[in-house]
């Protein structure tokens, strides 16, 4: 069963890396294994700290969900060591008519090269006019003449060198042979046989007939083989037993890798004239091979989306996955998908307090370490219950969790926002730590909100952000950047705006001095600075 990915926004904050933890591990506790939480960033000390208070590891961070080469339901044909017959190559052909080419490899599962039913075909046509055999391993020439050694040479051999030649009845003195390294194959032809010994061939094939005694005594140097076959189709199969490394072409293979992207892949393949390319794997190690008719239709990445609605926010590649379902807090914004899915908007302060609503609704309860977290996340994103998005329900939720895992909130709450974040962290590190980009009325701006429990300390490296926010606002072309310094304590915002100061005075009636200005009880960006901007941008 392939994965589906719960995942926040970018920039995670607590809540939103929280909220995909506990709605995958609540539908996998349902039955459903196979839902992974995936975060789209770095986490913030914030919440590495409340993950480590509770004992969970982060989740999986995922780049994108953009179709990949293992997405596809590619081919897996027989991958064939480059010592195997040839007559064993063609039986797999013959048996699945939908392979159109074998993968090579050597003894660690390397890619040697790709063998097609026409270079079988082209070798086989070239021993009309070139009837030898160079090398061939013994035990191949046994295997595809279902054949018994009768006899073997003084020394040990391991392989067969010779002009293949298919005795006929003599009508003259001469046999047929002229050099010893010959492979002669004959039927019940006792003076034939005979002579081949005497003069000492490299190897006789006998079809269909027994050794005689006498001749057996006198083998020195010939190595005789029978078989149950006729001698028409052995002179046939014999050439089947060369090892399918000698024929696979080698040069010049186009290949491609799991991790792959189809969009990639797609351009090559439209430029190339092969009908089968070998995929490898992170080792150089064969896995299958993928035709052109596989691009037709790929299997797209299934994605859940928790506390976000909004393609900016969501994972690169969206629009090449497969949206299930969303579980967000947030006005609606412009995710689309192609079939119904279930949705959920509630008007909470937390997306974890509606994630634990649906533990409550399906009569599961959290463990004490994921209810403990859940309450965590509830008092993250409503600021202790101070920002204005926080509700009875939120309030409620956070007790009910905090009760199973016995702890309790105040404590809780002083435990989180006392983290603030060192003196010597990155100002790019704290700007983007929880940033959002928002699109209204053709209008760009981004939001990065930081709560902290001493503002002053923060806006100490005031020219710092206001750097880092004029190149941000010049890479992005944003009508607007704002920094939002939540203050647990002052119950407000310190905010520095930088961009559209005249939107900004007019939206929140404040006056900006040197691009800064304290907005009390302001604490939620989605409630209080996107939707005032919004208003004014039509």
């Amino acid at each position: 069963m392939d994965r589906i990915y719960v995942t926040g926004h970018r920039n995670p904050d607590t809540d939103s890396v929280v909220s995909a933890m506990a709605y995958a591990a609540l539908r996998n506790a349902l039955g459903e294994r196979h839902y992974v939480a995936a975060r789209l960033g770095h986490l913030s000390d914030e919440t590495k700290l409340i993950l480590n208070r509770f004992g969970f590891e982060p989740p999986m961070l995922l780049k994108n969900v953009r179709t990949q080469v293992q997405d596809l339901d590619f081919d897996v044909p027989p991958i064939l060591h480059e010592a195997v017959t040839v007559n064993r190559a063609w039986s797999e052909m013959q048996e699945d008519s939908q392979i159109s080419a074998i993968p090579v490899t050597d003894d660690e599962g390397h890619l040697q090269g790709m063998l097609t039913a026409g270079d079988i075909a082209g070798f086989d046509m070239e021993t009309i006019e070139a009837p030898d055999l160079r090398a061939v391993p013994l035990f191949n020439i046994l295997s595809v003449l279902e054949g018994q050694l009768l006899s073997e040479t003084e020394e040990v051999i391991n392989t067969l060198t010779g002009e293949v030649i298919l005795a006929l009845p003599q009508s003259g003195e001469l046999p047929p042979f002229r050099q010893k390294e010959t492979i002669l194959v004959c039927g019940s032809q006792p003076e034939m046989l005979r002579q081949a010994v005497e003069f000492g061939v490299a190897c006789v094939i006998l079809c269909q007939a027994e050794l005689p005694d006498d001749i057996r005594a006198m083998v020195k140097n010939t190595c005789i083989i029978s078989t149950p076959y006729d001698s028409l189709r052995a002179v046939r199969r014999i050439f089947q037993a060369i090892p399918v490394g000698r024929l696979a072409h080698r040069q010049e293979i186009t290949s491609f890798h799991l991790e792959d992207y189809i969009d990639d892949v797609r351009e090559v393949v439209l430029q190339s004239r092969y009908r089968s390319y070998p995929i490898l794997d992170s080792e150089e190690k064969v896995v299958g091979t993928l035709s052109r008719y596989h691009l037709i239709k790929p299997r797209r990445k299934q994605v859940v989306l928790v506390d976000h609605n909004e393609a900016a926010q969501s994972v690169p590649g969206l629009n090449q996955a497969e949206v299930l379902a969303i579980i967000d807090h947030h006005r609606l914004a412009d995710i689309q998908t192609k079939n119904p899915i279930y949705f959920r908007n509630e008007p909470v302060g937390s997306t974890c307090t509606i994630v634990a609503g649906m533990y409550q609704e399906r009569g599961m309860m959290p463990s004490p370490k994921l209810a403990g977290l859940m309450a965590a996340a509830i008092i993250s994103d409503t600021v202790m219950f101070k920002s204005p998005t926080c509700t009875a329900r939120d309030r409620k939720m956070a007790e009910r969790m905090a009760k199973i895992a016995d702890l309790g909130l105040d404590e809780l709450g002083r435990e989180i926002f006392s983290a603030s974040a060192p003196e010597d962290q990155p100002v790019s590190q704290l700007l983007f730590a929880d940033f959002k980009e928002f699109h209204i009325a053709g209008h760009s701006f981004g939001v990065s909100q930081i709560t902290c429990v001493d503002s002053d300390r923060h806006l100490g490296r005031k020219e710092e952000f206001m750097e880092l926010m004029e190149q941000t606002k010049a890479e992005h072309d944003y009508s607007m950047m704002l920094l939002m310094l939540t203050d647990v304590l002052l119950e407000g915002s310190k905010i520095l705006c930088l961009g559209g100061e005249d939107i900004f005075q007019q939206a929140f009636n404040v006056e900006l001095k040197d691009h800064e200005a304290f907005l009390p009880r302001v604490m939620s960006r989605k409630k209080q600075i996107v939707p005032m901007l919004s208003a004014l941008w039509g």
